[in-house]
């Protein structure tokens, strides 16, 4: 069976039970796990699924927001080293807005306990890693609280974030796209993370490579919003190379 016939398979199987898990696949077409995991990522990038842990949904169930800790199961090595790339660009002792998600979450427990920085967040989950930190200024931006992702939302936010300028934003998305730009599902998330972007001198996009190609119900930016796009090695050249003409740096940690 070739590669385009058995994802073609999946996809029935997928739509008819909504899930499949990889061992269970592997077993059905006599394949290894990894060849099943290659088929899910092709089908994942093409909008068809989104992986989950240990295998994936068609996407036509899901324009709900998985939670929290499904999501932090997705990707989660190429989160952690997305996380510690992204220490790499925390300034010295400045200020910075960390965005809901979990790989700023990852992001937020690697920061060293002796560190000066000023911190702003609307994530609850962000917060709760940083509130024992003694030197860092912490500031939580409030508002409704999203069940989904724990993030504040709607006017409260919004204002907060009118009132600040950091030196740089760590943003997340849910999907990003050379054309359709930055999306995620909700627009009250979206309509915070696009005060986060113009509340920030410099825009770091925290986002595993499952994500791209993704596009979901409410937009809040382009890549050309990006100064440098922080991803993994499953984002091709060409795609990167077609980011970077946007006029966004890509790293592929």
């Amino acid at each position: 069976m070739f590669a385009a016939e058995r994802q073609q398979e999946i996809m029935r199987l997928a739509r008819e039970s909504g899930r499949v898990d990889v061992l269970s696949l592997a077993e059905e077409f006599q394949v290894t796990a990894e060849t099943v995991r290659r088929d899910l990522k092709a089908l994942d990038r093409a909008g068809l699924v989104r992986r989950v842990h240990g295998g994936a949904i068609p996407a036509e169930h899901l324009d709900f927001e998985p939670d929290l800790a499904e999501r932090d199961t997705v990707a989660a090595d190429e989160k952690e080293r997305i996380a510690r790339a992204a220490l790499g660009e925390l300034p010295g002792d400045g200020s910075v807005i960390l965005d809901a998600g979990t790989t700023s979450a990852r992001l937020a427990a690697g920061i060293p306990v002796e560190s000066g920085l000023t911190v702003v967040t609307h994530a609850l989950p962000v917060a709760a890693r940083l509130a024992d930190h003694p030197g860092i200024a912490l500031h939580l931006v409030g508002g409704r609280v999203r069940h989904r992702t724990r993030a504040a939302v709607d006017a409260w936010a919004l204002r907060a974030y009118g009132e600040i300028k950091a030196d740089v934003v760590f943003l997340a998305t849910n999907g990003f796209e050379v054309e359709g730009g930055l999306t995620t599902p909700d627009l009250a998330e979206a309509a915070v993370k696009r005060a986060a972007i113009a509340a920030a001198r410099r825009v770091v996009l925290l986002a595993d490579s499952t994500k791209f190609g993704q596009q979901h119900f409410a937009r809040f930016g382009d890549l050309a919003n990006v100064d440098l796009l922080i991803t993994d090695t499953g984002l091709s050249t060409d795609d990167a190379r077609s980011i970077e003409r946007q006029g966004t740096e890509v790293v592929r940690a």
